[in-house]
């Protein structure tokens, strides 16, 4: 018995020119200092052509060494959740992209905690996602945390915007908006109610939406 040859299937003209596009993007995006306030280097994901679009907030402490969004604690949790979705890291890794509203570990907050990137950090680093945006043209963006919310969506509390799908306007595509709160275990917002149960929701929203489904099968 021989195995039946697999179909190759040739990369699109659309594929083939938007790869070194984003490639060229990120190689740009490690080489940024806008902010002095920031410590280097830059984290960033794989340049993965994704219609899906992941948003966090900023590394923490541990993600700068590691070299991916994610790395430690909050990311576990993260990958908890979609673990129900019966996707791991590795092949969300592979298959989404991953971005932040900042890109690099903000400091410490004295008080503790991580600092809260300012007004300005955020401002300086839009342009970064709104290219990735252009380049990726997503059909699904899942911002985590309120911070990441906030670029996207006004200003409400969580139990108004997680488990609700919302819609961007981007010219004349549209795309739907997933927010997932933050995965910190700083955070017990996912962990008590109404929080857990409407986490609960937003990953069942996640799961059937159709470019989760074109992604993942």
């Amino acid at each position: 018995m021989f195995a039946p040859a697999l179909e190759v299937v040739a990369p699109t003209v659309d594929h083939v020119r938007r790869l070194p596009l984003l490639e060229q993007h990120q190689a740009a995006l490690r080489r940024c200092r806008r902010c002095d306030g920031m410590q280097h280097p830059v984290v960033v994901g794989p340049a993965v052509l994704s219609k899906i679009l992941l948003v966090g907030q900023a590394p923490g402490d541990k993600e700068p060494a590691l070299g991916r969004p994610f790395a430690w604690t909050a990311g576990k949790q993260l990958f908890k959740w979609f673990a129900t979705l019966g996707v791991d890291e590795a092949e969300f890794r592979r298959r989404v992209y991953m971005a932040a509203t900042c890109r690099c570990f903000p400091g410490k907050n004295p008080r503790g905690g991580d600092r809260v990137p300012s007004p300005l950090e955020v401002a300086e680093c839009r342009p970064w996602l709104e290219r990735e945006i252009e380049l990726l043209e997503p059909t699904l963006l899942i911002p985590i945390g309120r911070l990441a919310i906030e670029q996207f969506l006004p200003a409400r509390p969580l139990v108004e915007q997680i488990g609700q799908t919302f819609q961007l306007a981007r010219g004349r595509r549209k795309i739907d908006v997933i927010p997932l709160p933050h995965p910190s275990g700083a955070s017990t917002w996912p962990r008590s109610e109404p929080g857990k149960s409407l986490t609960a929701r937003a990953l069942k929203l996640l799961g059937a939406h159709a470019a989760w489904v074109d992604t993942f099968g």
